[in-house]
């Protein structure tokens, strides 16, 4: 676990699955995701955090607000597996609408890169988003990171002309 002044970042369980749904999958949050999904999707999105939490360490942690536990999202590193960023760490975050605007993501992420650089080897971390996403690409940028067009990609899942094809991607260099 990591905890910050207002939240505690945690390994995902089954149960915390159903709440996740409720509060992040609206057609807000899901904008530059691909939309609102099926609820099973999110099944296997906790799986896979589990499976990349015992081999790594690491996952997107679910995001908790310390002071009511409420599940505000997620936040936190994977390993990249799409395009020029696979094999790289990669961090990420997804945060319920109401919990915009209030910093947490912010400070999720910063935990998650100091735990990084505490606990990983790696050069540098990187963040991908699509360009409309601008709350996404802009917290990148205020947490230092900085555009890597290099690292851009089409996501394989997106036809031609879908505002989630084109991925732009930031990197963080290790400090120091």
């Amino acid at each position: 676990m990591i905890e910050t002044q207002r939240l505690i970042l945690r390994p995902w369980t089954e149960a915390d699955v159903p709440e996740f749904v409720r509060v992040t999958n609206t057609p807000s949050v899901m904008q530059y995701l691909g939309g609102v999904q099926e609820p099973d999707i999110f099944l296997a999105s906790c799986a896979r955090a589990q499976v990349c939490q015992a081999q790594n360490g690491f996952c997107f942690w679910l995001v908790e607000r310390r002071s009511d536990g409420a599940l505000l999202g997620f936040c936190g590193l994977k390993i990249g597996n799409m395009g020029p960023i696979a094999g790289e760490i990669e961090i990420g975050w997804r945060l319920r609408e109401d919990a915009w605007g209030q910093g947490y993501a912010r400070e999720a992420a910063t935990a998650s890169l100091d735990w990084a650089w505490r606990n990983l080897s790696c050069a540098r971390i990187v963040a991908v988003t699509v360009m409309e996403n601008a709350r996404s690409w802009s917290l990148m940028e205020r947490l230092g990171m900085r555009r890597a067009p290099e690292l851009d990609f089409d996501h394989p899942d997106f036809s031609p002309g879908h505002i989630c094809r084109r991925h732009i991607a930031y990197a963080i260099a290790r400090p120091g």
